[in-house]
């Protein structure tokens, strides 16, 4: 019963207005440099981003050179049959229209979206595989990327040699990319292959190498598109945890995920882009939550002004329930180490035997991790008047884990035993960890196991080697 989470975004983000800079008329050597500052300041500046293609075709007039020589062939190849009066049959796709937005360096980037949303087109404008049909892309600072299968190495070439081709590339001179060889193949794990084409790696060995370089050439930007999830689990842990040590040596990075997860831990920032446009530019763990949830309503709470259609019978309605923060405050955005509230507001119609009110809360596979009950002893076992009771059950922090889950109300007597209501999945919220280190995971950065994630103590205690009780002598 989830009447929030299925559709789409019911407003078009604004794309990010860029300030606008007077000219150098008037200006003193001051202005000069404070403008020069706030431009350094800025890795990527994309203003009004649009890109056409034609189906039909295999490029428009803006591509890049290969992709003009492909449709100068191709339409030389037609010119006759659609000069004798047949149908071209080109129809205009649209794959970004009208993006605009900003990256501090040292930012961590994330792009999201479903397939088709024009994700991969805008990173290949970032990255010069690809131009705009219209507007602009600034790029400031040497760039690495990693794009889909197939892009960015030479396939005839070794491997070896790949890595220092895309050294040479990125302007660095050959010492310099000897220092970080070692490094290079030893990420990757492809030492057994090193001197073989790439063409004939898997597309697992492919995107390891490809990483690894793109990660280790020390670029100022690093452009990875969804390539990452052709690895292996052990091997995308390793790249979230590189990524991770990049963005916090001050390298700024941009990142196309279906991992969600990965985006609300890692990025500073998230794009959402929906067919061609940007519809959401903001903290990622906002952005986030609401396209997993379909749209930007708030999901946290629902309510049912009407009694006669709300959940229950004769002798109980729920009113409404809400997720609140540790302020009181409505939010479907959770941080792991905060406590917070589910507030469960409901209606006796008449005196009933004693009433267990409840809470389920299930994660996005369904599975429901716990039931709490509430036992608050002022009601507890008693008969309740007619009239509005609030129950608030206050979920500790540090228990959840990251994700997305469900709340679902109830309420039940025992004796006998009768349901009330039970409204399965009736609201939810978002659980996201900012990586402060103080969390149940502390510095680990990869996924960890389990439903829950409770905060256990631990203590230690140590025992010098000359002074080693037997093995099972510790009490």
């Amino acid at each position: 019963m989830r009447d929030h989470h299925g559709h789409t975004p019911g407003e078009q983000g604004h794309p990010v207005s860029f300030p606008s800079v007077p000219g150098p008329k008037g200006f003193t050597q001051s202005d000069k440099n404070i403008c020069e500052n706030a431009v350094n300041d800025i890795a990527i500046e994309a203003a009004h981003l649009t890109k056409q293609y034609h189906i039909g075709t295999s490029a428009d007039s803006s591509g890049s050179l290969a992709e003009r020589i492909t449709q100068k062939a191709a339409s030389l190849l037609r010119g006759r049959a659609e000069s004798s009066g047949g149908a071209s049959g080109r129809q205009p796709l649209w794959a970004l229209k009208d993006v605009s937005f900003e990256i501090p360096r040292g930012h961590v980037f994330g792009i999201i979206g479903r397939n088709g949303s024009g994700k991969s087109t805008l990173l290949k404008i970032l990255s010069r595989v690809t131009e705009p049909t219209s507007g602009r892309a600034v790029v400031r600072g040497r760039v690495g990327t990693l794009l889909e299968v197939g892009t960015g190495f030479h396939p005839e070439l070794t491997g070896r040699d790949n890595i220092y081709l895309t050294g040479s590339i990125l302007g660095m001179k050959r010492r310099e990319i000897r220092k970080k060889f070692d490094e290079i193949v030893a990420f990757s794990g492809v030492e057994q292959f090193l001197d073989t084409p790439v063409k004939r790696y898997s597309s697992g060995m492919y995107v390891r190498l490809a990483f690894a370089v793109g990660a280790h050439l020390d670029p100022e930007i690093l452009l990875v598109d969804e390539a990452l999830a052709v690895g292996d689990l052990q091997f995308q842990k390793k790249c979230m945890q590189k990524m991770q040590d990049l963005g916090s040596k001050g390298q700024t990075i941009v990142l196309v995920s279906h991992d969600m997860q990965a985006m609300s831990r890692l990025c500073h920032r998230v794009l959402l882009l929906e067919k061609g446009r940007l519809v959401a530019d903001g903290p990622a763990h906002q952005v986030v939550s609401s396209y997993l949830h379909g749209g930007f309503d708030d999901w946290s709470f629902r309510e049912w002004p009407d009694l006669r259609t709300a959940p229950g019978d004769s002798t109980m309605r729920l009113c409404s329930i809400r997720v609140k923060n540790c302020d009181g405050e409505l939010t479907d955005t959770i941080d792991v180490r905060e406590s917070f509230a589910v507030e469960m507001e409901y209606e006796v119609l008449r005196p009933c035997s004693p009433v267990t009110p409840s809470v389920t809360i299930t994660n996005e596979q369904g599975v429901d991790l716990f039931e709490t009950f509430d036992l608050d002893p002022q009601w507890r076992g008693s008969v309740r008047p007619v009239g509005r009771f609030v129950g608030t059950a206050w979920i500790p922090g540090n228990l959840l884990t990251e994700g997305t889950f469900f709340v679902s109300p109830s309420a039940f007597c025992q004796e006998p035993f009768h349901v009330h209501f039970f409204e399965r999945q009736a609201a939810g919220f978002t659980v996201v960890d900012p990586l402060a280190g103080d969390s149940a995971r502390g510095d680990f950065s990869g996924q960890m196991r389990g439903l829950v994630r409770p905060l256990v103590e631990w203590t230690n205690r140590f025992e010098p080697k000359n002074s080693r009780k037997p093995v099972g002598s510790y009490r």
